[in-house]
């Protein structure tokens, strides 16, 4: 069984040394660290971040920083990301090496197809951040517009593979996404991934035009900045489980609410993120963390589970029925029903 997983890993790229992207090198060696284990009456637990420390991770850092998990009396170490960080979380958790991550939905059912047993437990954005940025001066008012440019991005995602799906990209050429705005600010003729809270304001502070047309717009819009942890952890300590969804929750309600005094633990955890950045992510993350009724709840519902599961399966990346929506996450925790 290890060996066939292995197997499945490295065809998805999910461990380092098999033509996957290396580890988050901001991380370090995360050691051996088994599942979290009582100590005396604390709790204690690891918690890697899919990426540099930045707004999409505001909601932990609080739980961390405004001690929301020290109230719980869990010690969490937030273990900070990089390149290759969205892949190595996912391995990590496979090996036990870490308790929880953050991730996106999509990665989970890649991942569960791969036979880890990945679970979501909250997500904090409701809405996809994922758009495409472009010049305003190119006059493109909706994603089925582009045309004629270069478009940097990273193909083999499920949100490139919809969109090549559901586009007719007129003569536009895809080129590797390199993460910087360098590119953009050169070529007119040129538009990018990015995340909404993000690349769009380095690019504005930079002297350029951006203009984000989002990827949710075209019907793929998985849930973002999940929690999630595996069924082993689920079920040897449900306890700790409880606690660090309880103060996760409570953590990206706080954030969402004064962001200040967090953002300047981001902004010291990651020295490339100003105070005017992580101002702008905050007050541009917000609308893509609440429900309908304006709520903070960091729910998940089986209907937009079911549709991702079905759209990666029309992809192609996943055989039908290999994933089943109701088994990539829990709710139980968030105290839904």
């Amino acid at each position: 069984m290890r060996s066939q997983l292995l197997v499945l890993l490295c065809v998805l790229g999910l461990v380092c040394g098999c033509g996957g992207p290396a580890g988050p090198p901001a991380a370090g060696d995360v050691g051996t660290a088994t599942a979290a284990q009582t100590t005396g009456t604390a709790l204690s637990a690891r918690l890697a971040l899919n990426w540099y420390p930045e707004v999409e991770h505001g909601g932990f850092i609080a739980a961390d920083v405004l001690g929301k998990f020290s109230a719980e009396g869990v010690a969490v170490e937030i273990i900070p990301g990089g390149p290759g960080a969205p892949q190595a979380v996912i391995a990590e958790l496979a090996a036990g090496r870490i308790q929880f991550a953050v991730s996106d939905a999509d990665n989970v059912v890649l991942a569960r197809a791969a036979g880890v047993p990945i679970v979501a437990l909250l997500a904090p954005l409701q809405t996809s951040p994922r758009c495409i940025m472009v010049h305003q001066a190119a006059g493109f008012k909706t994603l089925a517009d582009l045309k004629d440019i270069e478009l940097a991005i990273s193909d083999a995602r499920p949100f490139a593979l919809w969109m090549k799906k559901q586009l007719p990209l007129t003569n536009v050429r895809l080129l590797p996404f390199s993460g910087m705005v360098g590119e953009f600010l050169q070529k007119p003729a040129f538009a990018q991934q990015a995340f909404v809270f993000s690349e769009p304001f380095v690019a504005r502070e930079k002297g350029g035009d951006p203009q984000v047309l989002m990827v949710s717009e075209i019907g793929f819009d998985p849930y973002a900045s999940l929690l999630i942890t595996t069924e082993a952890v689920i079920a040897d300590n449900p306890e700790l489980v409880q606690k660090v969804v309880r103060a996760s929750v409570s953590g990206w309600q706080q954030y969402l609410q004064s962001p200040a005094a967090v953002n300047q633990a981001i902004g010291k955890l990651n020295s490339e993120m100003t105070t005017a950045a992580l101002e702008f992510g905050a007050e541009a993350m917000a609308p893509l963390c609440r429900t309908v009724d304006g709520q903070v709840s960091c729910g998940m519902d089986l209907e937009r589970w079911e549709k991702l599961v079905s759209q990666i399966e029309e992809l192609g990346q996943i055989e039908k029925g290999s994933v089943q929506a109701a088994e990539c996450f829990s709710v139980k925790f968030l105290g839904q029903q």
